[in-house]
C-alpha cells in the first residue's frame, strides 16, 4: 500500500497543478479581426501576464488552456488589433485645447463639437466677441483660423477690434501667428526683425502685416510661454486631449517632436500628467533642432542613450524637408503658390537640399530611423534625392516621410524602390482638397493619394498630427476609403483605400512606421493584449459610415478599460 501512494502521489500532485489557475482569461467576441493575413477573423483570444497567448475558435482554447478563466464581456463586441495614431503632438495638443477656438469647419474638441466658421465677417464678429467677455486686460489668444476659408486677415483688422488689448490668432497649421498692435509691441516685434526672421512679414511700405510664421515662430514662443505653457493651462489642455485618444480607441501614440518645447519642461508635464494608469501607451520621437541646440554634435548618441534608458523613448529621430500645408508655406514645384496668402511664392525650406543629405547621414548612419516632415512636391523630390544617397543601413532600419501633402506617382515609385514608408495626414483630402485647387490647380490630384501608395508596394499609415485633427483613427481610415471632402465631393476617387487597406493603416501599418511591428498592430500570439472594442464590426460597413462606430473601450497589456460617457 505504502509502495501505490509513493507512486501515485507525484501524479495526484501533478493533477492538481494543472487544474490551478496560471492568470490565462479567454475573452470571447461576436469577431475577431485580427490583421493578420494567415488567420483574419478568431472567435477568441486568450490572455496571460499582458500578452496574447492564443488566438482561434473558444473550445480550441478551452481544450488549449484547461485553466483558463472565461470572460464573456466582449462576447457582443467586435475586437480589432489597439488603434493606432502614430503622430500627434502632446504638448501642443495642451497648449491648443486649452484654449478657445476659431475653426473654419466643424471639430471635435474635449468641449464638444466647435462649429466652424467658413467667412470674415463671422470670424471677426467671433474674436469680438471673445474679446468682449474677457474680464481682465491678459491677451485674447484664439486657435483655428484658416485664410482659404475664412478670408485674409492683418494687423488692421484685429486692431478694429481693440487697439489697446492684445489679441492672438493662431494660425490652423500652428506655424503661423496673427497679430494686432498691442500684441505686436507686447511681444516687441519690429520691422527691422524681417532681417533676421522670413517669417516676419511686411507689407509694401515696410510695415508690420501681423504675420508671424516659420522662422520667426521659434524666437516668439519663449514670450508666449508664460500663456500657452503655464501649468493650469496645460493640465486643462492635457486633460482634454486625453479625453479624446479615449473616445477615439487609441492605444498607442507617438509625440512626433519630443524636446520641441524644451526637454526639462516636456518631462516635468508628461510626469505630471501620464500615468501608467492611463488607457495608452505614449512613445517619444526626438526632434533633431531640439537636441541639436542642446547636445550638438552628440545628438544622435543622446537619442540612443535616451532609448537605451526609457521605453517610451523611440530609436528614432524628426527631420523636416519643408513647411506646412496648411499655411501655404510647403515647398512646391513650378508654378508654385497660385492664389491665397502665398501667392506667387513656392513655399519655404526648413531644411536646404544640400545640407539634406548630411543631416540624413548623422542620424541614419548611428542606425536611428528616420520620420521627415516632407509636405510639397518639391519636398519629396529633396528628400528622395538625400534618402537615395545614404547608406545600406541596419536591417529593418527605416525611412517614413511624415505627411506627404503632394506626392507625384514618380515619387511614389522611387519611395517604393528606395522602402521608404509613408505617414500620411489624415485630414488634408477632407478638409483641404477643394480649397486648394485653385491654390495648386492639378497638383490637387496629388494630396495623399494613398491607394497609388499601396499598389507601389510602400507601407502605408495615417495619423491625426493632433490638435490639427481628432485622434480619431477610425474617423481618419473612412475619409480615405471615401475621400470625402468637407463640402459633400470627393477628391481623387481613385485613391479610394478598401476596407482591409483602411484598418491596415491605423493598425499593423501604424505600428510599422514606428519600428513596432512585432509588438503591436495586430492580434497574434506573442503581441501584446491590446485591442480596440468596438460596437460594430467595420468591415462590414461603408467608409462613410466609420467614424460613427461607437467605441466601447480598450484593452491594454491585457486591462480592460471602458469609454468614458
Amino acid at each position: 500500500m505504502k509502495n501505490f501512494t509513493y507512486l501515485t502521489l507525484p501524479i495526484v500532485l501533478a493533477a492538481c497543478a494543472a487544474s490551478e489557475p496560471d492568470g490565462t482569461i479567454i475573452y470571447p467576441a461576436q469577431t475577431v479581426i485580427t490583421v493578420n493575413t494567415e488567420q483574419p477573423t478568431a472567435a477568441a483570444i486568450a490572455v496571460r501576464d499582458g500578452d496574447i497567448i492564443g488566438v482561434g475558435a473558444l473550445d480550441a482554447l478551452q481544450k488549449k488552456f484547461t485553466t483558463a478563466e472565461i470572460d464573456t464581456r466582449y462576447e457582443n463586441k467586435v475586437l480589432v488589433p489597439g488603434l493606432i495614431d502614430p503622430h500627434i503632438h502632446m504638448t501642443l495638443g495642451a497648449m491648443m485645447y486649452g484654449l478657445d477656438w476659431v475653426p473654419p469647419w466643424d471639430m471635435p474638441h474635449p468641449n464638444g463639437m466647435i462649429e466652424g466658421i467658413d467667412n470674415k465677417t463671422d470670424l471677426l464678429q467671433r474674436i469680438a466677441e471673445q474679446a468682449s467677455r474677457k474680464t481682465d486686460d491678459s491677451p485674447l489668444i484664439l486657435y483655428g483660423y484658416h485664410n482659404l476659408v475664412q478670408g485674409d486677415i492683418d494687423r488692421t483688422d484685429l486692431d478694429g477690434i481693440s487697439d489697446t488689448r492684445p489679441i492672438i490668432i493662431w494660425h490652423y497649421s500652428g506655424h503661423d501667428f496673427y497679430m494686432n498692435t498691442p500684441a505686436l509691441k507686447l511681444f516687441e516685434i519690429t520691422p527691422d526683425l524681417h532681417k533676421l526672421y522670413e517669417g516676419v512679414s511686411l507689407d509694401a511700405s515696410g510695415e508690420l502685416t501681423g504675420r508671424i510664421f516659420e522662422d520667426a515662430v521659434a524666437p516668439l514662443l519663449p514670450k508666449l510661454g508664460p500663456y500657452l505653457l503655464n501649468p493650469a493651462h496645460i493640465s486643462k489642455g492635457f486633460n482634454g486631449f486625453e479625453t479624446l485618444l479615449a473616445q477615439g480607441g487609441v492605444t498607442t501614440v507617438a509625440e512626433m517632436g519630443y524636446g520641441i518645447f524644451g526637454l526639462g519642461l516636456e518631462d516635468t508635464y508628461l510626469a505630471k500628467h501620464y500615468t501608467e494608469d492611463d488607457p495608452y501607451n505614449l512613445y517619444l520621437v526626438p526632434e533633431h533642432r531640439a537636441f541639436d541646440k542642446a547636445f550638438g554634435d552628440q545628438s544622435a548618441q543622446k537619442m540612443i542613450d535616451m532609448a537605451a534608458a526609457d521605453p517610451r523613448v523611440l530609436p528614432q529621430v524628426k527631420l523636416f524637408t519643408d513647411a506646412a500645408f496648411y499655411s501655404q508655406t510647403m515647398k512646391l514645384a513650378a508654378p508654385g503658390y497660385l492664389s491665397g496668402q502665398s501667392a506667387g511664392t513656392d513655399g519655404l525650406w526648413v531644411t536646404e537640399p544640400q545640407d539634406l543629405p548630411d543631416l540624413m547621414a548623422r542620424y541614419w548612419d548611428a542606425g536611428l530611423d528616420i520620420h521627415i516632415h516632407s509636405n510639397g512636391d518639391a519636398a519629396q523630390d529633396s528628400t528622395l534625392a538625400a534618402f537615395a544617397q545614404q547608406s545600406e543601413g541596419k536591417p529593418k532600419q527605416r525611412l517614413i516621410i511624415e505627411h506627404g501633402g503632394l506626392v507625384t506617382p514618380a515619387q511614389l515609385q522611387k519611395a517604393a524602390e528606395l522602402e521608404i514608408g509613408i505617414s500620411a495626414a489624415s485630414h488634408y483630402v477632407n478638409f483641404m482638397g477643394t480649397d486648394y485647387r485653385p491654390v495648386i490647380a492639378e497638383k490637387a490630384d496629388y494630396i495623399t493619394p494613398l491607394a497609388s501608395a499601396f499598389a507601389a508596394g510602400l507601407r502605408v499609415t495615417v495619423h491625426s498630427d493632433a490638435p490639427l485633427a481628432p485622434p480619431m483613427p477610425l474617423v481618419a481610415a473612412g475619409q480615405h476609403m471615401t475621400r470625402a471632402t468637407r463640402e459633400g465631393g470627393v477628391s481623387t476617387p481613385s485613391e479610394r483605400l478598401n476596407a482591409e487597406q483602411a484598418l491596415r493603416a491605423i493598425t499593423l501599418d501604424a505600428a510599422w512606421s514606428l519600428g513596432l511591428e512585432d509588438k503591436i498592430g495586430s492580434i497574434e500570439v506573442g503581441k501584446r493584449a491590446d485591442f480596440t472594442v468596438l460596437a460594430t464590426n467595420p468591415m462590414n460597413l461603408p467608409g462613410e459610415s466609420w467614424g460613427a462606430i461607437p467605441v466601447t473601450g480598450v484593452m491594454l497589456e491585457g486591462v480592460p478599460h471602458d469609454t468614458p460617457e
